[in-house]
């Protein structure tokens, strides 16, 4: 988890069989899927505005679809050298 503070929260019961690991601070490379949130912004919610929370999440859905079918771009943003390896070893 980042350290964001709804991460941190009191009121959160987590369960006795859940560790939470908290990242150290300004380490996008242990948390790659930020780097699939930047694309989105940049691709296709840049200088936007949406009439109603319906449009929004249409927009983030047809989105979400477009790089759905696009692995080598996903890879390309999240796919360093030990992550891979990682994956490889584990199958």
């Amino acid at each position: 988890l980042d350290g964001a503070g709804w991460h941190k929260s009191k009121d959160f019961d987590l369960p006795e069989n859940i560790r939470l690991l908290f990242l150290p601070p300004y380490s996008p490379e242990l948390n790659p899927q930020e780097h699939l949130w930047d694309e989105l912004r940049e691709k296709y919610f840049y200088n936007r505005a949406f009439d109603s929370i319906d449009a929004l999440e249409n927009h983030l859905v047809n989105a979400l679809c477009n790089l759905e079918n696009a692995p080598a771009l996903i890879k390309s943003i999240t796919g360093w050298n030990w992550i891979i390896n990682a994956v490889s070893s584990a199958n």
